[in-house]
């Protein structure tokens, strides 16, 4: 029997319900396949905290073993410990998380040597292709006449030693941080990064638990950044962090518990990287970004560069253009001293280093970075995704001072305003942001738009 990777095999990774759509048996093949198509006669693996990961990943390990590939096991770590690891031990890895999905899903990242991405375009496509066939005919023989060995090795130590050695916190005045890990790796990278700094820790749901007893695993979701709102708030902390599932991404608030946009994170920390490279630098950003972004790194003496959404694309850019950084409206935060790949710790050190550098609050501090208003990402179920991008063309083509472009759905800009209105890749929605330079404009662009989206 074939087996149905249509709604498994996304667009940047392997993700879906287990074991409605995928198992350990499936799993093994994946291993298989990932070595025959990146010819690996090595690979590291890491998991996060679900309940399914363990034996994924060691199904998935038992797959490569056969292909004759030695497996080095790093056991429980974050999505960015294992980029660590691949790009320190120059090996391709995998990485069992759904990230903030909820329990019953389980995925898969995967990376080649030096923590290169593995995209539909960068290989995905030919490890499904392979995946389907050997579903239903079984893996072949390997070539190899002895199967590859299993290691275990720990690398929390090295990431964060790594992680510290690219900010200077050496001077930073103590501060009070709340810390939401969400019941995911979080709580297991968290005490080894930030032991030895000026912090007073105050850990939220640090205890591992894949099934997010608390709240899901989604900083960007504003419900799940109640508790941590309320924390510093109680404790009067100069700021909080929450982490994400698999802890790559890493969402900020300040000291009134308002959240500060993932925008001026990157333009905050583009400002840093370009100052710790003698201010010259490209600094990459998905066109989701605000106007702040690139105004901040043209300031900063730097070359901004606008890209599609995804970090595979933003990986692509950094790599094509020795990017020093790169940042999406999303959280992720991608550092070419980190092999191009995403760390929302490191952009957590970065914020560190800017608030104990100075006396001021950092509610005060981002302000000169946060320009404008925006939106948020809003979502439209829409059958007919198509037909309602042209309506919106038409609806906005007459008008003046008026310019399209199409690098990743719509963007439509004005003077004062812009929008982005882009279909899902594997839902019938259309995602929408705006931004301008006022929240009345902001609002009416936006009710206008949804408008149309919803007719």
């Amino acid at each position: 029997m074939v087996a149905d990777l249509s709604q498994l095999v996304k667009a940047y990774d392997v993700r879906g319900v287990v074991p409605d759509q995928w198992d350990e048996p499936l799993a093994e093949l994946f291993g298989a396949a990932f070595v025959q198509v990146t010819e690996a006669d090595a690979i590291v693996i890491g998991h996060d905290m679900r309940p399914s990961s363990p034996g994924l990943a060691a199904a998935f390990a038992r797959g490569a073993t056969g292909r004759g590939a030695d497996v080095t096991l790093i056991g429980l770590c974050s999505t960015d410990q294992l980029y660590y690891a691949s790009g320190a031990l120059d090996l391709p890895g995998a990485m069992f998380t759904a990230s903030h999905n909820p329990a019953r899903y389980n995925g898969i990242k995967l990376c080649r040597a030096g923590a290169a991405p593995v995209g539909q375009d960068t290989g995905l496509t030919e490890i499904r292709t392979l995946v389907e066939k050997w579903s239903e005919h079984g893996i072949p023989e390997a070539a190899a006449a002895v199967p590859g060995t299993v290691t275990e090795r720990e690398t929390l130590n090295d990431y964060a030693a790594h992680l510290l050695g690219l900010v200077d916190l050496s001077g930073i005045r103590p501060l009070k941080i709340v810390v939401d890990a969400g019941n995911g790796m979080g709580g297991h990278t968290v005490p080894t990064v930030f032991a030895g700094l000026p912090l007073d820790l105050v850990p939220m749901y640090f205890e591992l638990d894949g099934t997010f007893p608390n709240h899901e695993a989604n900083p960007l979701d504003p419900k799940n950044i109640i508790d941590l709102r309320a924390r510093v708030l109680a404790e009067e902390a100069d700021l909080g962090l929450a982490f994400d599932g698999d802890a790559d991404r890493c969402f900020v608030v300040d000291e009134y518990g308002d959240g500060v946009s993932p925008s001026a994170i990157t333009s905050l920390v583009a400002a840093r990287e370009l100052a710790r490279n003698g201010g010259k630098g490209t600094v990459i950003h998905n066109l989701i970004t605000s106007w702040s972004v690139p105004e901040v790194v043209r300031e900063n003496g730097g070359t901004p560069v606008r890209t599609r959404v995804g970090h595979s694309f933003i990986k692509a850019e950094m790599a094509a253009h020795g990017a020093i950084f790169g940042g999406e409206h999303s959280a992720h935060y991608y550092f070419r001293d980190f092999w191009n790949a995403d760390t929302g710790m490191l952009a957590a050190l970065h914020v560190l280093a800017a608030l104990g550098g100075q006396e001021g609050p950092l509610s005060g501090l981002v302000e000169r970075y946060d320009r404008y208003t925006g939106s948020g990402e809003i979502n439209s179920t829409v059958t007919d995704q198509a037909g309602r991008l042209s309506a919106i063309k038409a609806a906005y083509g007459g008008r003046d001072d008026i310019r399209f472009d199409e690098l990743d759905g719509l963007t439509v800009t004005s003077g004062d305003w812009w929008f982005n209105l882009r279909a899902s890749n594997t839902e019938p929605l259309l995602r929408l942001n705006v931004e301008a330079r006022d929240g009345k404009t902001m609002e009416a662009v936006r009710d206008e738009v949804l408008a149309l989206v919803r007719a």
